[in-house]
């Protein structure tokens, strides 16, 4: 719908600042409230202090995040790797396997992520394969939950790539290995970025099937976090969501910058 009068402008801005205020700004404020309180029996905190800060920077909650991040990375990294894969393989192939692929890749999408970890541990708690209790089966998880997102990516990339740039380097000489990884790759650099910030921000704040499937070794921080609200600790949970959050942030910032440099190249 297209706004032509400044009234109707003003409009649709303050209705979306408001419902912006209200269903994104007011929890993250709450949140950062309650993270620096130090006691809480009105309105606002009575007291504020970064001592829940200083907790969740040590002990078990700074496990807690170390694991997140490393499970972020690898999982994202593998989702990245295996979704651009896909999606290069299912261009060349014909259109009734590629049909298959996009459904089979899509498939976790329609599964409930307890749904997806409770069928893991059936799958993986007896041999030859036996990943149950340890850290291989969270990674496992959290991959199944990225790839089909990753794969969608760049999958919507491949299909708007001009196929006349590698013909051109195959003409001139180039092999399949040097126009995949000259031409074609650098061309979806920036698709693939877009890929792995999304994957890693979904990875760092999964929590339905990482429930099911933790050891105790490999507990992320969203499991440390809903443990600490389910036993009363408010206040460290909260700040312990804050430090998730930034960390996310500067993780999604750095795969920006690799994505804006991509772009401008």
């Amino acid at each position: 719908m297209l706004l032509w009068t400044r009234r109707s402008k003003v409009l649709l801005w303050t209705v979306f600042a408001v419902l912006f205020a209200g269903i994104v700004l007011a929890p993250l404020v709450m949140i950062v409230l309650a993270s620096l309180a130090d006691g809480w029996s009105g309105v606002l905190p009575d007291s504020l202090t970064v001592a829940h800060y200083a907790e969740g920077l040590s002990g078990e909650t700074f496990a807690s995040l170390s694991v997140s991040v490393q499970t972020g990375v690898i999982a994202s990294a593998a989702a990245l790797v295996l979704g651009t894969w896909a999606a290069l393989a299912a261009e060349s192939a014909p259109r009734g396997v590629r049909r298959f692929a996009d459904t089979v890749f899509h498939l976790p999408i329609a599964v409930p992520s307890v749904v997806l970890g409770l069928a893991l541990l059936v799958a993986f708690s007896k041999p030859p394969l036996l990943l149950n209790g340890t850290r291989w089966i969270v990674l496992v998880g959290h991959l199944m939950i990225l790839l089909p997102f990753s794969y969608s990516t760049v999958s919507a990339a491949v299909s708007r790539m001009d196929p006349s740039l590698a013909q051109a380097a195959a003409s001139l000489g180039a092999g399949p290995a040097r126009v995949l990884f000259r031409v074609r790759l650098p061309v979806l650099l920036p698709s693939m970025s877009a890929s792995a910030s999304l994957a890693l921000a979904m990875s760092m704040g999964e929590l339905g099937a990482t429930m099911m499937l933790f050891p105790p070794d490999w507990r992320t921080l969203p499991a440390s976090v809903f443990a600490l609200t389910d036993r009363g600790q408010v206040f460290l949970a909260s700040a312990s969501t804050v430090l998730l959050l930034l960390v996310t942030l500067l993780g999604v910032l750095a795969l920006g910058l690799v994505r804006g440099r991509a772009a401008h190249r």
